[in-house]
């Protein structure tokens, strides 16, 4: 009698259609998770982008700029009186009174700063009001330079990344520790909110300035004072 021919696959040749169908889905899978985290950049890109108008608006319709929120659990300005309560001019975005979102994409709350001259509601600010939050960058060599005039910013916004070093969640744990290489990070986690970096992403510790994910918006006094004038706020 004949053998019967047995059909199908040997276990070698099932082995290597796995090892085939496994590159392939590694090949998959990395793609996916750099379009996903692009989205989350853009997204957030977006959230800081509506925080600034919103502070426009505020203060459009104000006369001044809020106050950084009471705590990360609290998104109402932390004001007392006519200034921000206790001196603050540095902590979270106050999310509730702008009507924004608490967290970036990554779950981390908006950190915000502004001039206190900026948020006296009883002495409105003017054209002659002065600034003092300045926000530098890298050149490509590496040098720190200004990315504004010094001392020249109203406000600003900030998203700690992907990374999170600085950050803080929505229960109010901060997200991670600082490296000691993570020097323009550091910066911006400062509590003293006055000095701001904003540059290239990169996770190469060994970059100028260290690992950096870091995403800022700020007021720019020129639209500020611009738009207060055409809605008649300033002379």
């Amino acid at each position: 009698m004949m053998r019967r021919l047995q059909n199908g696959f040997s276990l070698v040749e099932m082995a290597v259609v796995l090892v085939i169908v496994g590159f392939m889905v590694g090949g998959l899978l990395t793609p996916l998770s750099m379009q996903l985290e692009q989205r989350k950049a853009g997204e957030t890109r977006k959230a800081l982008d509506e925080a600034r108008e919103a502070l426009l608006g505020f203060a459009l319709r104000n006369g001044y700029l809020p106050c950084p929120a009471v705590s990360a659990s609290n998104g109402l300005e932390d004001r007392n009186g006519e200034n921000c309560n206790g001196g603050k001019r540095a902590g979270f975005l106050p999310w509730v009174t702008l009507g924004l979102p608490q967290l970036d994409s990554w779950g981390h709350i908006f950190r915000y700063s502004v001039t206190p001259a900026f948020a006296n509601s009883r002495v409105p600010f003017t054209l002659a009001t002065r600034r003092d939050i300045t926000i530098g960058t890298r050149d490509p060599a590496g040098n720190l330079i200004g990315a504004t005039a010094v001392n020249d910013i109203p406000a600003v916004i900030l998203s700690h990344g992907k990374n999170g070093f600085g950050g803080v969640s929505e229960a109010g744990v901060r997200a991670g520790a600082l490296a000691g290489s993570n020097q323009d990070e550091r910066t911006n986690a400062g509590t003293a909110g006055i000095a701001f970096v904003t540059r290239y992403a990169t996770d190469n510790p060994q970059a100028p300035g260290g690992e950096f994910d870091d995403m800022l918006s700020w007021v720019s006094p020129n639209i500020l004072y611009n738009r207060m004038v055409a809605a008649q706020k300033l002379p």
